[in-house]
């Protein structure tokens, strides 16, 4: 047989596109060409291809060797393409049965003596996989990642050999089992609510705790602004520890971003990333020659914590404004386009002025008014009407410190967030950060009362539609947490208090 066809994939943001490799022995001058737009890594795999099947034993063809990677059109990148090639040239040379290959996907990067290293992007590949129903191949180190999705049935490989020996033993040629890792749903997706830091850390500061609590409800955005070493950073860290635990599904989402990532993820923990000042536009949106999740795709259904706010250049904080509307960012390149989901609470903390002092009873601040405007002015106000709570947070003082009783756990917290969210959604299906205008007409009726309150408010405050809709949504989590039906004109004036 001089020809063989291998099922792989690419990987594409969070999705993993089929690719076919299709590798072809002829006649004339020993050469190994590959098409179908590869990139450098998957252009330098034939080095590592070759070397690999010499050092495991098996003969490297001495013909000439074409290896199409199809689509052609879709450009081909990183090295989990090593594998599939490796056993399209054992199969098209008649070392390995091609009819044992058909209900398998291989990905995987080989060594140069033909063991197997991780790739990224592995959770990916198999949620692609599950579909189609093959087996799939992979790494060892990927084996448990890949397995957390239910229903696809994976095998976890140590070398090329392993690999081999196993499709000897499918295809009947061998009846001695390859030491190899198969797991088929045999990994626990439940998703984890166990954390670190708790709630109870934070003594006083009772009105900062209550928005703390409404934005865990209603998944709304927060903005602290107070004196340095009030307690901004602290409760911003506590925010994970009170919020619903995430559902399989959700799990599996953020566990895709960071297996696209490559970077570490403890599985089932909502994300925290807190992001420095200096951190540039590409960091936290995303992006490169190669698109790859930012931080606000790291943080999808967790927090994103931005201290210092006015210290972070303009340009990147404006990169926020279309993702905290839409939920996605959209990365575009010459040569491609990625989405990644960005489903992130935004919490950002402020000091009022340069020297962090502005307004603190201790008068210890000596800026000048012209200093103190210019300073808050570096956030637009495009940005600040997107951001739903407000809060002030003042410097406790230090008896009060040391007398404050032990705060409410996290855990008696996330009840009441647990039952608040689950009110909104029996109720319209969603998070209530998430309703559209037209929902918020729905869901939330509103009285003569209310109307004439708000109507007061939007005049003095100068609210904009922007700002109304969030004061409605932020009033209707109110609402949920204390287990009212409709929202009352107490939940209207505390959601406006917050603005």
């Amino acid at each position: 047989m001089s020809f063989a066809k291998i099922f792989t994939r690419s990987v594409v943001g969070l999705h993993a596109p089929s690719v076919l490799v299709e590798v072809h022995l002829s006649q004339g001058m020993p050469s190994l060409t590959i098409v179908g737009l590869p990139e450098a890594a998957v252009r330098e795999s034939k080095d590592r291809v070759r070397s690999a099947l010499i050092n495991s034993d098996y003969d490297f063809p001495s013909r000439r060797l074409t290896i199409n990677l199809a689509p052609a059109d879709l450009p081909k990148d990183g090295s989990r393409l090593d594998l599939p090639i490796a056993m399209g040239i054992l199969a098209a040379s008649g070392q390995v049965d091609e009819s044992a290959l058909d209900g398998f996907e291989f990905v995987g990067e080989l060594a140069l003596n033909g063991d197997l290293r991780s790739v990224s992007g592995a959770l990916s590949v198999a949620r692609a996989v599950k579909v189609t129903g093959r087996t799939l191949i992979l790494p060892k180190e990927n084996a448990a990642e890949a397995a957390r999705v239910a229903g696809v049935k994976v095998i976890g490989a140590d070398s090329l050999t392993a690999v081999c020996r196993h499709l000897d033993v499918v295809s009947g040629v061998s009846n001695n089992q390859a030491d190899l890792i198969a797991l088929s749903e045999s990994v626990s997706t439940t998703a984890r609510t166990s954390y670190k830091l708790d709630l109870s850390d934070v003594k006083g500061q009772y009105h900062a705790r209550r928005a703390l609590e409404i934005a865990a409800a209603g998944g709304h955005s927060m903005l602290f602004k107070g004196s340095p070493g009030s307690g901004k950073t602290l409760m911003a860290s506590r925010l994970p520890s009170i919020l619903p635990p995430l559902t399989d599904d959700e799990a599996l989402e953020v566990a895709s971003i960071y297996s696209v990532a490559g970077a570490a993820y403890e599985f089932g923990v909502r994300p925290y990333r807190q992001c420095h000042h200096t951190m540039s536009a590409v960091a936290l949106s995303g992006g490169g020659s190669r698109p790859k999740p930012g931080e606000i795709s790291l943080a999808h259904k967790g927090v994103l914590f931005l201290d210092e706010l006015p210290e972070f250049d303009r340009k990147t904080l404006e990169v926020m404004r279309q993702p905290i509307e839409s939920k996605e960012i959209v990365i575009s390149r010459a040569n491609a386009q990625v989405t990644y989901p960005a489903e992130f609470q935004l919490i950002a903390a402020m000091n009022p002025c340069p020297c962090g002092y502005h307004g603190d009873p201790s008068n210890r601040c000596r800026c000048k008014p012209d200093q103190v405007r210019r300073y808050q002015d570096k956030i637009s106000g495009p940005l600040l009407d997107r951001i739903d709570l407000h809060i002030h947070v003042p410097a406790m003082p230090l008896e009060d410190l040391q007398n404050a009783p032990q705060g409410e756990a996290s855990d008696v917290v996330r009840e009441r967030v647990i039952g608040a969210r689950n009110f909104a959604l029996n109720r319209q299906g969603k998070a209530n950060n998430e309703l559209s205008p037209s929902e918020i007409d729905t869901h939330i009726p509103l009285g003569v009362t209310e109307k004439q309150l708000l109507a007061t408010a939007q005049s003095r405050l100068n609210l904009s539609a922007r700002s109304y809709h969030r004061v409605l949504r932020v009033a209707r989590t109110i609402a949920d947490l204390s287990g009212a039906e409709q929202v009352g004109t107490a939940h209207l004036a505390e959601a406006l208090s917050y603005r």
